[in-house]
């Protein structure tokens, strides 16, 4: 297994949209997410409590989905490791000069064939006068428009099956599992995992369609559940389709709303995001088709949608 904390966080991801537009003015004006700079089809996006210079590269392309999720190292030598681990097993791509803010980044694939960086090197945002905060420990001031999502908390992959690429994670990256669905039959529906101290980074769900490669969603953290209340209005004065929610997870216990942005890919706001996981022995918990049958934590059954939408769509 690899050694732990190797992995620092998860970074930022690259958002294909065939809305760019409707997408870009979701992100900005309903989000609340900050422009930090352009690049041809491309789009790069910030919250507002974030320290690197991106959270999101939205970028316009002919369907949805995700084409890449970028992690940071803890040093440069713990780069150099996991690269070298990447390449035996036989997973790497090539190393690439990182888009704006980062450094040298090493690209590779998990075994369901998503794509994935991992870099060290990254650029402290420096705000414009404008956007400087007060609080000298805040990244970035807070811009009161939509919802003011903070921080990007997770991604959530769906997954032909999703053992290889969580023991990919595990065995690789040194993450761990810390909840997992059980069907009857002896399968992993659904397994959460983490770098650190958070509850879960990566989440790998599987795809009922048996495709490679999509997404199920991305999530950003809210400060309160109250945010998520009123963000609950705010998308619906914007026309902004909710899938379900707000209500509770009883797996992790995350308070959520799912969207769809303009472009079709889902999007979760959560809180609490990711409780902490302190026991270095922590027992990983899992939950049996039939826990799972009772629904979410108070009860709300899980939706139909909610098995079947991914990105990008299959015909």
């Amino acid at each position: 297994m690899a050694p732990r904390h190797e992995i620092a966080h998860v970074g930022h991801v690259e958002l294909l949209t065939p809305e760019p537009d409707r997408s870009l003015r979701f992100f900005t004006q309903v989000m609340g997410l900050t422009e930090n700079g352009r690049d041809g089809d491309s789009v790069y996006l910030r919250t507002w409590d974030d320290y690197e210079h991106h959270t999101l590269k939205l970028t316009a392309h002919d369907t949805s989905g995700i084409r890449r999720t970028g992690l940071r190292a803890s040093s440069q030598e713990a780069l150099e490791r996991r690269v070298q681990a990447i390449e035996d097993a036989g997973l790497g791509i090539g190393w690439r000069d990182g888009d704006p803010g980062i450094g040298p980044t090493y690209l590779f694939r998990d075994p369901d064939g998503h794509e994935l960086e991992v870099y060290w090197e990254s650029e402290r945002y420096a705000p414009p006068p404008e956007l400087a905060p007060a609080l000298k420990n805040q990244a970035q001031a807070y811009p009161a428009r939509g919802v003011c999502v903070r921080r990007l908390d997770h991604v959530n992959f769906l997954g032909a099956e999703v053992e290889p690429s969580t023991e990919f994670l595990q065995d690789v990256l040194g993450a761990s599992p810390t909840e997992q669905i059980m069907l009857d039959s002896g399968r992993v529906s659904g397994r959460w995992m983490h770098f650190t101290n958070k509850s879960y980074d990566i989440v790998y769900t599987r795809d009922w369609t048996g495709a490679n490669g999509r997404l199920h969603h991305i999530a950003f953290a809210t400060d309160t559940r109250e945010d998520i209340l009123r963000a609950a209005d705010i998308f619906l004065d914007n026309g902004v389709h909710i899938e379900t929610g707000p209500h509770k997870h009883a797996i992790q216990q995350t308070f959520f709303l799912y969207v769809y942005e303009p472009g079709g890919n889902r999007i979760e706001l959560c809180n609490p995001c990711a409780r902490l996981i302190l026991a270095p022995d922590w027992d990983l918990i899992t939950w049996t088709e039939a826990e799972r049958a009772k629904g979410q934590a108070w009860g709300l059954k899980t939706i139909e949608s909610f098995h079947t939408h991914g990105t990008p769509p299959i015909p």
